[in-house]
């Protein structure tokens, strides 16, 4: 059963009771040991504490992308569900829904199985976009993806973890379906790694970049460079800004050896109202 946090989108409430509620909601999300979860040894899509960076992200999710209980949440590249389970006890079942894609099928059906059955405003869908890394053999090219959704569906989309894995054209590609998906107002939180000279040189940086083939990019290991690839600062934040969406916040991450509440480089942006 969902938790109470009845925090609704026209509700004016303090800052800092706000956050208070929050941090109250987390730390009954961290207890309850009835979530679901996978076994250790099937969290193939992301690494590190399933349960520990889903309930992290929920938290950017408020505190940063200004995410309310009421909205409809389209997570792109939603993996085995981790940011979905936290998302379960946050959204209001009786307004809010939340749509999960990933071009894995494997990590879909957990989704399904485990997250969709229990909480019937959770679902999950296969697009069967083609990546190197993740699933080499997709039908559909990853510079021409259609997301299988109405326009203006969506209060809030998040992508986190997938530019970071993405050529340049494939992230306008998304840009432009976030564009025509989002409501005007909706908002998209969007992990990358944002790559000044600077960032380059600091001994406790990690990933160590290196200069990628493509223009302005930058890798991590050049025998995987969809690993992990970081852009110039600005390039991600200029597709955005061409696909119509307005850039409100860049808040960069600790990757680069500087501290911050977040590892990846957190974009958010609007559809204009």
């Amino acid at each position: 059963m969902n938790a109470q946090f009845d925090l609704s989108a026209n509700e004016i409430t303090p800052v800092a009771e706000s956050d208070e509620r929050l941090s109250r909601l987390m730390d009954e999300i961290a207890r309850n040991e009835t979530l679901p979860a996978p076994s250790p040894e099937n969290v193939f899509v992301g690494d590190g504490d399933y349960r520990a960076i889903g309930l992290e992200y929920l938290g950017h999710y408020v505190r940063i992308g200004g995410l309310k209980p009421t909205h409809r949440v389209l997570d792109i590249g939603c993996g085995i569900g981790r940011m979905a389970v936290p998302l379960t006890q946050f959204l209001d079942p009786k307004t809010a829904f939340y749509e999960g894609v990933d071009p894995v099928n494997e990590g879909i059906q957990w989704c399904v199985q485990n997250i969709g059955s229990a909480y019937p405003n959770f679902r999950f869908c296969r697009v069967d976009v083609a990546h190197e890394l993740y699933n080499p053999g997709g039908a559909i090219s990853g510079d021409k993806v259609v997301l299988p959704f109405p326009s203006a569906h969506f209060d809030f989309v998040t992508m986190v973890s997938v530019a970071t894995h993405l050529p340049a054209a494939e992230i306008a590609a998304y840009a432009s379906e976030i564009m025509r998906l989002l409501a005007p107002g909706g908002r998209l939180f969007l992990t990358a790694f944002l790559v000044d000279e600077a960032d380059l040189s600091r001994p406790n940086a990690r990933p160590k970049f290196l200069k990628g083939e493509a223009p302005g990019t930058w890798i991590a290991d050049p025998a995987a460079p969809l690993g992990a690839i970081g852009f110039d600062n600005g390039i991600v934040q200029d597709i955005l800004k061409k696909s119509g969406l307005a850039i409100q916040q860049v808040s960069l991450g600790h990757w680069r050896g500087v501290e911050s509440a977040h590892y990846q480089d957190v974009i958010i942006a609007m559809r204009p109202e």
